[in-house]
Formats: C-alpha cells, structure tokens, sequence
C-alpha cells in the first residue's frame, strides 16, 4: 500500500506578509487600533501562531480599550503574562493580576505594575516601598508616582526628602506639583498648598498648549488642579468661595468622572445636614447596587478611579445623610455592607453603632464595639471611645468607666480623670474614684515633662475628699499643694479644710491671705453679731465703702441732674398754632372708644321663613334670657350677641334675587 501524501500548506508569498506588516506599523504610529486589530488578524490567517502579529493584536486592543478581547487573545497564548496582568488590572480583578505577575522575572516593568496594583489595593507602603527600589532605574515620572504613593501612604513629611534626593524640583511639572500640594495639605500647611496649586495650574496651561490641546482637553486635564483649590479654600475656612467653586465644576459636568464624584461629595460634606434631599440624589448617581445581593458599588467609571480612601468617604458621607433624614432601613442595609467592602477601615463598625442607636439600640451598639475591640485591639481606642458616649448617654456608668479605663494612653489625662471619677460617683463607687486620683496623683509625681498637671490633679482631688468626708486625707493634699506649688486656691481651701479638725492650723494659714481692698473699715467681730445682711435696693455695693459721705452725696447729685434737650416736633408742625388737641383716645381700637357706635342690626336678618305662625327659634331664646337676666349688657356684649342671633346669608346668588322679590 502507498503511503499517503501529506497534504500541501498553502503558504503567502514573503513579501505579503512584510506588507502586511508594513501596514500594521502604521497604524499603530497612527493610534488607529480597530485597524491594526484587522491587519493582525490578516497576518494571523496567514502565518498561525506568529508572536509579533499576536503581540500588536493584543496592544491594539488594550488601547482601544476591549480588554475582554485581549483576554480572549492571551489565554490562547500562554506567553503574554505580563499583559494578562495589566488586563486584570484594569478589570480591578487585583489578585489575579497579582498572581499572573508572580511568574516574571522582577524587571523594572513588572516591578512598576505590581506597585500600581498594591497602590489601588490600599497597600500605600508596600507600593511606596516598590518605588523607592525603582529610583536607579530610569523611569519616565517615577517622581510623580512616588509622592502620590507616599501622600496616600499618611509619609507626607518625607515628600521634601525624596525630592532632595532625587534633585527634582516640585515645579518641574503640573502633576508633580500637583501631588506635592497634596502632601502640603496633609501638613497643614493650607498656604503653601494654595500658592502650589496656582502654580501648577500655570505650567499645566502652559504645557498643554504647548501640546496642541484643545480648550475643552485643557480644561479636563486640570480638573483635579481646580477641585483641590476649592477644598483648600474650604480648608482655610472661606466657605462660600468654595461651594461656589464646587457647583460650578458639577454644572460644568466635564467628562471627568473622579473629578466630579470629588466635587460633589465635598460639596455635600461642606453644606452637612443642609438639603439632605439634593444630596441623596447626587450620591445615589454615583453609588449603584447590584441586582440580587446586598453589595453596593460606584459607578464602572469611578470604580476603577478613586482610591480606597475616597470610595469610602462618598459611602460614609451617603450613610450620615440617610441618618439625618431619619431612613433607617437604608442606612441599616448600607451598614451591614461596609465591613465587607472596607475591612482595614474602622469607621464602617462606629457607623453600625450609629444605627443601633438612633434606633434605640444602645446594648447592641455597646457589645457590637466591645466585640470588635477586643479582636482588633490595635484599632481599639477610637471604638472604645465611641461606646464609652454611648453607654454614659444611655445611662450605663459602669459601662463607660470600663470602657475608658481599657485605654491607657490617656489614663492619667485630667479630662480623662474627671470623666471618670464622674461616672464612678455616679455608680456610688467613692473608693474608686479616691483610687483613680491617688493613681493620677502618682503618675503626674513622677512624670518629667513640661506639661505637668499635678497641681490641677491634687487641687480637684483634696476637694473631691473634703466633699465626702475625706477631712485628713483632703487637708494633707491641700497642705503639700501649698508647700509645693504656693497656689492661693489651694491655701483657701486648706483653711476651710483646716477649720474642721484643727482650728489653730487655719488661724495660722490665715495670716497668709493678703487682705482684700475695701475691707479695711469693717469690724468683723460687730459683723457677726447681727442677724444678718438685708437687701436695699439701689444700696451701695462693697467696693464703695470707702467713699466719704459728701463725695457720695455729689455723685449722687451729679447722677439726677438730666441733660435737657430741645423738643423735636413734626414735619411742618408750628409750635405758635399748635392748633386742636389730638384725640386722646386715638390709640385705642374703635369699639372701645367713647365715640363708637355700633352698626345698625339688619331687618332682613331678622324675617321669619317658614310656615304661618312659625317663630325662629334664635329670637324665642333671646326673649327667654332677657325675661331670666334684667341687667342692662355692654356695647361690646350686645354686639357680639347680635351677631350670634343673625341667620347666614344664603350662599347661591339666585336665592338672594328671589328673596328681594
């Protein structure tokens, strides 16, 4: 038998192909992708499998921005991990992209993508500290994203730093001036930033027409630019600048998204609890819920956009308004999303108590924030605080003291203190509010700082002693508060505290208070032998009791005599004819002055309709309360009983014709 022939390849001429490419060149040069992809396709029908036709077809279409073709492409081709990656990530499928770039060789190009993954996975050090490694490597606006990185990442003191080291200038371009702003303002340090800006803007302007763009591109380009002025100008505390600079950018609604999601959820946070509706209508235009679960997410444009940070402050700035206008049902369902969507953040836990508590939940928001400090004790102080205000709102004493007291940094704080020697009072623990202080006290003994509260510590504890008996205890407090800091509140309350147990001790103190001005003519002795001070009105005050009789006596003429003035009279009106005295009942209302006359009662009101012999029923009840009451009633009585006896006038205009008839 024969063996049988293999079947011919039909093959293209070379010189096809290399026009082919030829053709695919240029429109790449040319940005027209949707026409590469054709001519890579008409490459690949020719010759199957060859990687530089499979390379620009897979280019061609991230740049046309059909990233689910392109990952169509790559997983029929194993050797494009790096562009699977980058694919990944533009689908926000970050660990993914992260497992695909486990498999490359850590060049500077996979370095650079795995730091604007960790970037938008909120890693800010991780990615900071990837940037930092590509500093020897030469590439293009490595600067820029380095201090984007380390604002994001709260290391906005290192901004100055790295740029020394690298010897680039801020203003060496509208986006790394831009970001160095931004670090400006996480300092506080708002003028600075404003002046930035300014100049950022400028070299934007001024680079970009360089570039040939258009007005509009122009002004899309720097969007960012003017939405951090208006929140510097809210910063610095001029409010209405800002809100004006916000509304116009959302009424301008350029086609950057970030921009206008910023615009309006700053906006909203500047106006607060101020038109509630408006707001929850912008809001709702950026914040989508999928259909059958209970996930919430932003728009696909701003999904892929804002940072972490900013995605959470719309949501959390969205939850506040649904609180204050009192929708409970939505705010409960956004709560229960946010620990899902923001698991690093601790603000989504504070906004489920929030709930519990306008819906007069306090125990369930009282374990809900216990529970969570004791798993994240890291994260501990803020919640516990929060639940402290909480139970001390409620009426749990025992509860915030407990609360308070898990937080040692600010223990021995004298606000702290008074909270809770407060609260124990309150729970009628006295022995722990005396051992709060004496620890306080000790602390303050031994701590070697500038700011030391001792004196304010020892001087509210001797005097929260002495209120509950505590007299030894309080006067020895008192006397080393004396001996050590020479405070003449604490001498006074020594001697008031002496005054009880040892009378020769305050007598001794005593000599110490410098004697008050005004006091020296008074007898003391014959003081306390009266019965006691009465009031005078307009009597003289103490500080005047040094005034001799006749100095007294000229203040006192001084203060009857009356600057006399020169009567002012009306417009036109001549003193020599003064002419009639005005009414002087013209200031009360007419019924009641002498010359008023009521109006004459209407006959008609008075006809009797029905049958023959009928009698209104109103006039046979006046005639039986007159025969009962024979005292004479007042023009305003009379008045107003006639008005009860008159009928309502018919309502129809034909009923008035046929009774004039």
């Amino acid at each position: 038998m024969a063996p049988k022939s293999k079947p011919k390849v039909a093959t293209a001429p070379a010189i096809a192909v290399e026009d082919l490419f030829t053709s695919l060149n240029r429109h790449i040069q040319r940005s027209e992708y949707e026409q590469a992809i054709k001519v890579a396709d008409q490459v690949l029908s020719v010759a199957p499998g060859d990687e530089d036709a499979i390379h620009c077809k897979i280019v061609s279409q991230i740049k046309a921005d059909n990233i689910e073709h392109a990952l169509s492409t790559i997983s029929s081709n194993n050797n494009f991990h790096f562009y699977k990656a980058y694919c990944l990530y533009r689908q926000n499928k970050l660990d993914e992209a992260l497992e695909s770039l486990k498999v490359l060789e850590k060049d500077p190009a996979t370095m650079l993508l795995e730091s604007q993954i960790l970037f938008r996975q909120g890693k800010m050090d991780a990615s900071v500290d990837i940037y930092q490694k590509l500093q020897k490597s030469k590439i293009e606006s490595l600067e820029i994203n380095l201090v984007a990185g380390l604002v994001s990442a709260g290391r906005a003191s290192e901004v100055q730093g790295v740029l020394d080291a690298m010897r680039v200038k801020a203003t060496s371009s509208f986006e790394l001036a831009y970001n160095t702003a931004c670090s400006l303002i996480e300092r506080n340090k708002f003028s600075d930033a404003e002046q930035l800006l300014l100049s950022a803007r400028r070299i934007g302007q001024e680079t970009l027409m360089d570039e040939s763009l258009a007005d509009d591109e122009i002004e899309i380009e720097l969007a960012p630019i003017a939405v951090q002025l208006a929140y510097v100008q809210q910063l610095l505390g001029n409010k209405q600048e800002a809100i004006a600079s916000y509304t116009d950018l959302i009424k301008r609604n350029l086609p950057d998204e970030a921009s206008n999601a910023v615009a309006i959820n700053n906006l909203i946070a500047l106006k607060g609890h101020k038109d509630i509706t408006d707001g929850l209508r912008k809001l709702d235009r950026l914040i989508q819920k999928n259909s059958g679960d209970k996930r919430f997410q932003l728009v696909p444009g701003l999904e892929l956009k804002l940072s972490p940070k900013q995605k959470e402050s719309i949501y959390i700035n969205r939850m506040l308004l649904l609180l204050h206008s009192n929708k409970i049902d939505q705010a409960r369902e956004l709560a229960d999303a946010l620990p899902q969507m923001f698991p690093h953040s601790v603000t989504p836990v504070l906004l489920q108590a929030a709930v519990f508590v306008r819906e007069n939940k306090a125990g369930k928001a009282e374990e809900l924030l216990g529970k969570y400090a004791e798993k994240f004790p890291e994260k501990s102080q803020i919640v516990l605080l929060a639940r402290a205000q909480i139970a001390a709102a409620a009426g749990h004493p025992q509860i915030a003291s407990e609360s308070l007291l898990k937080i040692p940094d600010i223990q021995h704080m004298p606000a702290t203190v008074a909270t809770l020697v407060a609260l124990k009072e309150r729970c009628g623990d006295i022995d722990g509010a005396n051992a709060l202080f004496d620890s306080a006290i000790t602390y303050w003994s031994n701590a070697m700082t500038e700011d030391n509260n001792l004196s304010v510590i020892m001087q509210e504890a001797a005097a929260f002693k002495l209120k509950h008996g505590q007299k030894e205890e309080a006067l020895k407090l008192y006397e080393k508060l004396v001996k050590s800091h020479n405070n003449i509140e604490a001498l006074v309350g020594l001697i008031q505290t002496a005054a009880y147990a040892d009378v020769e001790k305050a007598e001794t103190y005593e000599k110490k208070l410098k004697p008050l001005p005004g006091l020296t003519s008074i007898d003391v002795n014959a003081l306390e032998k009266t019965s006691g001070a009465k009031h005078v009105e307009n009597g003289p005050h103490l500080g005047n009791n040094n005034i001799e009789p006749n100095e007294a006596k000229t203040s006192k003429d001084k203060a009857k005599k009356k600057r006399k003035r020169k009567p002012r009279y009306p417009k036109g009106f001549d003193p020599a004819n003064p002419g009639p005295p005005p009414d002087p009942e013209r200031w009360l209302p007419k019924r009641e002055r002498s010359s008023y006359r009521p109006k004459r009662k209407d006959k008609r009101a008075a006809q009797i309709r029905g049958s023959q012999g009928a009698v209104a029923k109103e006039a046979s009840n006046s005639s039986s309360g007159n025969m009962k009451s024979n005292q004479p009633a007042n023009a305003k009585g009379s008045s107003s009983s006639e008005a009860a006896v008159q009928q309502p006038k018919p309502s129809s205009k034909s009923s008035r014709k046929k009774s004039r008839k």
